[in-house]
């Protein structure tokens, strides 16, 4: 099994029998290693968290789930001691919770593994162990005591890296695994992490679960954060889900199957509702081609050609180290093939050129919103209308009325929560960024429509609501590349290409059955005698 898509596709029985190790109960004498009781955050008027508990026992696996908004993020900085609540009480191990200016105490008591690595990538492994701390002898550092304790740290904990590495040449597997033995190395033995599979290849998740598992062996109790709903029947044992700032539930995974899950996030009946492309009727045969890409050759992809049609989706798909997203990189301008060429309605494009793909008329949602796809200290409407800055005034300055029109346009168009179209995006959830980006994507009316990890980290309902507009624009005649691992995704689109190792392996219909489509991913080959 490879990548994201090994797990959106196996669900648990409807009985939702959990994975072993939650057959195996903490000592009942224990306190709990983390209990947040009664828990309010306000921010003025609005309440980020309402009345919120929550209890996590010692040497378990604690999924916490809820869409965007739903309090997560703001009961993880109450957990860390980055906040303090208005009103109810956290305590460790049946202490109460230290004063929020005693950092060192907090450090010894719990850790945050965020998406977002806080890895020094141009220090060494053992500089980022020790960083502020690290052994001094005559009052200079004293380096080789500083590679003795990490190497003896990163042993301890059984983490195969070495500790005279540069943290940037790691992988971000090893990467999470340091910062993990970092939050160890203070003394903290409970663990939060926050979408730690959310950059991981398949192999690379399978590691990181077990080293979990491992830990948990060790005492090390971990509160786990995840959009994808099955990495929660698969490594945890308890989990607590909230929506609208408030405490839904908590329960047991093997007694809470995964529609009565969606439902207590959603507040709604039933699962994820995504249209099926195999329900649709045929592409008309004389459908134009919008896209044609020919004997691409990049950095980790060779020899790749397809066409994209007008009114199709396309689906690209395969392991992180397939070269899935350089391709669509390469069609979006993001970077520059080697060899090849790619043609939009029948001009060539320039290689590694944006503003000459926008030109030609390719949109595209990056893999990274928050690096590629926003201005997180501009708002909606100047996010919204980046792309078409030229066109609403002279060198690109556009007066504030006709931006926010726009703004306006766009929040109502892909159901944006926000409070208009000045708010600033940094203010919104995850998935209200992703629809502006999505908007932004959409605001030149591309011809072709090139969408990287389209729902990565988004809530169920607006994955939902994300994939309706990919619907919606293939209604509209725009030709849509989808490049993703998300099983979910793919199901919108009328054929899946599969990468392997950089080349184009399968190609399958609208109507695949998944265990196929995860056995090309993976280079298996389920006809051979």
């Amino acid at each position: 099994m490879s990548d994201r898509i090994v797990r959106t596709g196996a669900l648990p029985p409807q009985g939702g029998r959990a994975p072993e190790a939650a057959q195996v109960s903490p000592p009942a004498a224990l306190p709990p290693v983390v209990e947040a009781s009664g828990v309010t955050k306000r921010f003025g008027s609005y309440a980020a968290l309402n009345d919120v508990s929550l209890r996590v026992m010692a040497g378990e696996s604690h999924a916490l789930v809820g869409r965007n908004g739903a309090g997560k993020s703001t009961l993880v900085s109450i957990l860390t001691g980055l906040r303090k609540p208005d009103e109810g009480v956290v305590q460790f191990n049946g202490q109460s919770a230290p004063p929020i200016a005693n950092r060192d105490a907090w450090r010894e008591r719990v850790a945050c593994v965020y998406q977002h690595s806080t890895i020094i990538r141009d220090l060494t492994v053992a500089e980022n162990l020790f960083i502020n701390r690290q052994p001094v002898k005559r009052g200079v550092i004293d380096w080789p005591a500083m590679r003795r304790d990490a190497r003896a740290l990163l042993d301890h904990w059984r983490i195969d890296v070495r500790e005279d590495a540069r943290a940037g040449d790691l992988t971000v597997e090893a990467r999470q695994l340091v910062e993990i033995a970092r939050a160890l190395s203070y003394g903290a033995r409970f663990i939060i992490l926050d979408e730690p599979t959310a950059q991981l290849d398949g192999e690379e998740i399978r590691r990181l679960f077990q080293r979990i598992d491992d830990l948990q062996r060790d005492g090390v109790t971990f509160l786990f954060i995840s959009h994808h709903l099955q990495e929660v029947y698969e490594i945890c044992q308890t989990v607590t889900v909230l929506r609208d700032a408030r405490h839904i539930v908590s329960a047991p995974v093997g007694e809470l199957p995964r529609e009565r899950l969606i439902e207590a996030m959603t507040g709604e009946r039933g699962g994820l509702h995504v249209a099926d492309a195999a329900a649709r009727a045929p592409l008309p045969a004389d459908a134009r081609v919008a896209l044609d890409v020919s004997g691409l050759c990049g950095r980790d992809y060779d020899d790749v050609s397809f066409t994209l049609k007008r009114g199709e989706i396309v689906g690209l798909t395969g392991a992180t180290s397939s070269g899935r997203t350089s391709v669509g990189e390469a069609i979006a301008g993001l970077n520059a093939q080697r060899t090849g060429e790619i043609r939009v309605n029948g001009v060539p494009l320039k290689p590694g050129d944006v503003s000459a793909a926008l030109a030609s008329g390719v949109g595209c949602v990056p893999k990274d919103r928050h690096h590629e796809g926003l201005v997180l200290t501009q708002s909606v409407a100047e996010n919204g209308t980046m792309t078409i800055a030229g066109l609403l005034g002279r060198l690109g300055i556009a007066p504030p009325a006709k931006k926010n029109a726009l703004g306006r346009r766009m929040i109502e168009s892909l159901g944006i929560v926000a409070q208009g179209p000045e708010h600033v995006v940094s203010g919104l959830s995850g998935g209200n960024q992703q629809k502006v980006v999505m908007a932004r994507a959409l605001a030149s009316d591309p011809d072709v429509l090139v969408l990287i990890d389209p729902t990565a980290g988004v809530d169920v309902k607006s994955k939902e609501a994300l994939l309706s507009v990919v619907d919606r624009v293939r209604d509209e005649g725009k030709a849509v590349l989808v490049v993703s691992s998300e099983l979910d995704d793919l199901r919108t689109c009328d054929r899946v290409l599969v990468m392997f190792r950089g080349g184009i392996v399968a190609e399958y219909k609208a109507g695949w059955q998944d265990y196929e489509l995860i056995a090309s991913v993976e280079g298996v080959s389920l006809h051979e005698e």
